[in-house]
């Protein structure tokens, strides 16, 4: 398996190597421990926390980005603007916040909590699960994105047309539709009734 920043251990600040660590939940989404985060993926998978962020531009198209190829788990397929894992006891919010600027170099704006869902994803090709209680966020690019290539291969505006077409010819993350659907309200809220979402 390639290492990335995903994979890595990082250095503590006493030199030592730590392992990323996930925060397990339980069904209503209350922390009830850790676990490494290759191993909470691993079939069955352990219940964690997690968030999506979705960011529209001032058209109303949402900003997708394709996973770099060198990713643990789904590289190279499209998925929303950024999804990711907080630390232990890193609020779900600052996460989002953190991983999009990570990512994508972007502050998004006006981002507002739209939610949570908790869903149970196998993906076929790596065998990996994901099982998340995922916290979701709508907002505004108000910049254009700057990718580090090491997380995305590249981005894309799409309008809700553009993005069933794409749907339907290219692959998508597992967890991708379902994120999608469950922060349509808060997105419809965001974006207005003319944006078609």
């Amino acid at each position: 398996m390639p290492t990335t920043p995903a994979t890595a251990t990082h250095s503590s600040s006493n030199g030592t190597a730590e392992a990323i660590m996930l925060e397990l939940v339980d069904e209503n989404g209350t922390t009830i421990g850790t676990a490494e985060k290759l191993a909470a993926h691993q079939a069955p998978g352990q219940l964690h926390r997690a968030f999506s962020v979705f960011l529209f531009d001032e058209q109303g198209r949402l900003l997708l980005q394709r996973r770099a190829l060198g990713k643990y788990h789904s590289p190279g397929v499209w998925s929303n603007t950024c999804c990711g894992h907080p630390y232990p006891g890193e609020a779900p919010f600052a996460a989002a916040a953190r991983r999009t600027h990570e990512e994508l170099r972007l502050s998004p704006s006006l981002l507002a909590e739209a939610g949570t869902v908790r869903y149970n994803h196998p993906d076929p090709v790596s065998g990996l699960v994901e099982q998340e209680f995922n916290h979701l966020f709508v907002g505004m690019a108000q910049t254009a994105p700057e990718p580090d290539p090491e997380e995305v291969g590249e981005t894309a505006f799409v309008t809700a047309a553009e993005l069933a077409e794409r749907h339907a010819r290219a692959p998508f993350s597992a967890w991708f539709m379902t994120v999608l659907d469950a922060a349509r309200p808060a997105i419809r809220e965001l974006t207005g009734p003319s944006a078609g979402w």
